[in-house]
């Protein structure tokens, strides 16, 4: 199967369980509604939940089982955006070629909206019939999924990247940053798809955990790359946002040549994490190329 099949036909699936999930919008309160939908539904790559089903799909999981987890990383991923875009955080007006949830409606109402769905994610987890039927199984992805937004994940991670404007950070503490705002999450998609197999080991989880964490921190170089050599138009957001703000990044630590190498070489390590897991896991080999090798 091509990955560019794979990702149409997840990204259709997923979507739809979101839209079955998500209140409708003319149940009250509508507005409030209305945005969660606008945040949730308007578009994206949807990365995460394609890669818990291509996790699933290396290990044997069926793809019923995946649904929840797939949605509730794509809810917590699609509050992250609606809060980092307000003038608090990143103060972006566009999102994904739209104007961004605040823009749209107000800055109250993307808040509430952000908030109804983190709470939504766990919901989902926990009541969700399709998913494995082990309580332990569900209390394990509600934790994994709870310490990859929190503080100790992409959460804190924001912190840390908002503290860190117009300071010079280092590759220990750029990378520490990163790999709490936009890893913990990625990671935390391959664990939710591990955890929905009932026979998995912990060897398992730490080699697609390791593969997880290699392909999260290249995402986010190649998202500071994407900021210096493409334009508004092709990303769907603010291009040069970063340099504007003068936020550290990858091209603006090391230069944009060391910052392709260092891209690529993740990726390689991330496959080498999958060489036990053979042609099942293909689809999770050409995600971690695509990664670098996207435009947008």
């Amino acid at each position: 199967m091509s990955l560019s099949y794979f990702m149409q036909t997840r990204r259709q699936r997923v979507e739809h369980a979101l839209s079955q999930w998500l209140p409708a919008p003319d149940i009250a309160p509508q507005r409030l509604h209305e945005a969660m939908r606008y945040i949730t539904l308007n578009g994206g790559k949807r990365i995460r939940p394609i890669l818990v089903y291509a996790t699933g799909a290396a290990i044997g999981v069926e793809e019923q089982l995946l649904d929840g987890p797939a949605c509730a990383v794509e809810l917590i991923h699609a509050y992250s955006l609606a809060h980092d875009d307000l003038p608090a955080m990143d103060n972006d007006d566009l999102r994904r070629g739209v104007p961004t949830c605040h823009i749209k409606y107000d800055e109250a109402t993307a808040v509430l909206a952000g908030d109804a769905l983190q709470s939504l994610a766990f919901h989902i987890l926990a009541h969700d019939e399709t998913m494995v039927n082990d309580p332990q199984r569900r209390l394990e992805m509600i934790d994994s999924l709870a310490i990859a937004s929190g503080s100790r994940g992409m959460a804190g991670g924001q912190a840390i990247d908002l503290a860190a404007v117009g300071k010079e950070l280092n590759m220990v503490e750029l990378e520490n940053m990163h790999i709490h705002k936009t890893g913990a999450l990625i990671r935390a998609s391959a664990k939710l798809a591990a955890l929905s197999r009932s026979d998995v080991d912990l060897e398992l989880i730490e080699r697609l955990d390791h593969y997880a964490k290699c392909i999260g921190l290249a995402f986010q170089v190649r998202d500071d790359i994407l900021d210096v050599e493409s334009d508004t138009n092709m990303l769907g957001k603010t291009q040069g946002a970063d340099a504007a703000r003068n936020k550290p990044t990858y091209p603006s630590l090391i230069g944009l040549v060391k910052a392709k190498e260092m891209a690529q070489d993740l990726v390689n390590q991330a496959l080498e994490s999958l060489n036990k897991l053979g042609k099942n896991a293909d689809l999770l080999r050409q995600i971690a190329r695509y990664i670098i090798d996207r435009q947008s």
